[in-house]
């Protein structure tokens, strides 16, 4: 697909005047049999009342490359409030960028309004920070201002069913090409308007394999303790994407070459510059999420911040122990710090902070098997979640082997045979009191002999 492509962009020539590069329909990919319905019910509407309406952003990007996209955005001329009245029970959001959400049936289609440069507009309409950040920017513009107002090339692409047409104003076509991630205009000034669009730079080069182009990429290690100005709901929104749309490992690969990721999870930073068990634990994790994502299996939040967490919570909790605070006490004080510090870095919902709590209590509890426990145990709702991280913590050395085969026997095992587990467990002494390296921490090496 991404040859056939390039053949097409060979014939393609840029105009003498300026404008944008127009590609037919005969030079591109792609088909509006794979754009979804409502979509293109939300262009005709637009069309037919007179406005411009094109598809944009990703949509267009990943069909060019092949893929088969779910989310589509559509780009008009018309503002909110006229395209709001097109489409029965819309709402406007947002206070920075306001945007239309049109409702076709069961899907949700995102209408904007081409924007203009932000230092045309009223204050009522543009405002930015000290720092440089846009906190509001409702300038209305054309075609090629909104273009410029994008991010990154290969996202300021947009294809209308008038003509059936793709028109390209920042070489965004020549970028996907090239496998290039680049930032429209100049990279340090759109980071400070927007820290969140360095996340994205990474985003979208760990999702499509591309490399981030020179001067898109200078910048990232210097301006990136900007993110300290983004909201921490905004970042745990931000963080769904990095790590949960299948390239988790990859992307906090790029995240931590670009100093980025110390912004985001701190005490996870610290902890894999001196541990390579905690490096290895928040690796794995990551791509034990990958590999879920790919198969369509059921993933959440909950699990990946207790693994990402995790290697600070052990620390802080193995402090207090050596203090004499008993291990119960000691994880819950523990669990209490870690998470405080988290939150003053990226939110995270109650929905996800209590059953991420408990998979860490679990740990606790796993290694008491004695009498009826382990079946009591094994009843826990999260109890699935907590073998899998124990599973995690085993793989990744921080722990010796052993509890996390003991618990798939039990699992596969029958009634009897269970009964039978907990008495050869009681009757070799374990099972009843924590084990010894439950707790965590590196795995002591035995002494070579002397």
């Amino acid at each position: 697909m991404l040859n056939n492509l390039i053949s097409s962009i060979k014939r393609w020539r840029k105009p003498a005047n300026k404008g944008p590069r127009v590609i037919a329909r005969n030079d591109h990919n792609i088909s509006r049999r794979e754009i979804s319905r409502a979509a293109l019910t939300v262009m005709k509407r637009l069309q037919e009342a007179g406005h411009q309406a094109y598809i944009v952003g990703g949509g267009v990007r990943d069909l060019m490359l092949g893929g088969h996209p779910k989310d589509f955005d559509v780009a008009t001329d018309a503002t909110p409030e006229q395209a709001k009245e097109l489409f029965r029970g819309a709402r406007i959001v947002g206070r920075r960028f306001r945007i239309l959400h049109a409702r076709i049936g069961r899907e949700v289609i995102e209408v904007t309004t081409f924007r203009g440069h932000h230092s045309d507009g009223e204050e009522h309409e543009a405002r930015q920070s000290e720092h440089g950040m846009l906190l509001r920017d409702n300038v209305y513009g054309d075609l090629e201002s909104d273009a410029m107002r994008r991010d990154f090339t290969v996202n300021a692409l947009y294809y209308t069913t008038s003509g059936f047409a793709i028109h390209d104003y920042t070489g965004g076509v020549e970028d996907i090409e090239k496998r290039l991630i680049r930032m429209i205009g100049e990279p340090s000034i759109r980071y400070k308007e927007d820290p969140v669009r360095m996340l994205r730079a990474v985003r979208f080069a760990a999702k499509l394999d591309f490399s981030i182009e020179s001067k898109t990429e200078v910048p990232l290690q210097e301006l990136a303790p900007l993110l300290r100005n983004i909201a921490p709901a905004r970042l745990f929104d931000e963080i769904l994407k990095l790590l949960m749309g299948g390239h988790g490992e990859r992307t906090f690969e790029l995240l931590h070459r670009y100093h980025l990721w110390q912004h985001l999870f701190p005490d996870n930073a610290i902890q894999i510059d001196k541990s390579p068990e905690a490096l290895e634990l928040t690796r794995r994790a990551l791509r034990n999420t990958d590999r879920r994502i790919q198969a369509d299996m059921r993933v959440t939040p909950a699990f990946l911040y207790a693994a990402l967490m995790w290697p600070a919570v052990n620390e802080e909790q193995k402090k207090l122990e050596d203090k004499g605070t008993p291990a119960a006490p000691a994880l819950a004080q523990a669990s209490q710090k870690i998470t405080s510090n988290q939150l003053a870095h990226t939110a995270i919902p109650k929905r996800f902070s209590i059953p991420m709590r408990e998979i860490w209590d679990l740990q606790h509890r796993l290694p008491q098997r004695g009498g009826s426990r382990a079946q009591r145990q094994m009843e826990h709702p999260r109890f699935r979640a907590a073998y899998d991280f124990l599973l995690l913590r085993e793989e990744s050395g921080e722990i010796e082997a052993g509890l996390g085969k003991w618990w798939t026997d039990f699992q596969q095992a029958d009634e009897e045979q269970r009964q039978q587990m907990v008495s050869k467990l009681q009757r070799s002494g374990g099972g009843s009191r924590r084990g010894r390296n439950s707790r965590g921490g590196r795995r002591r090496r035995p002494k070579a002999a002397e």
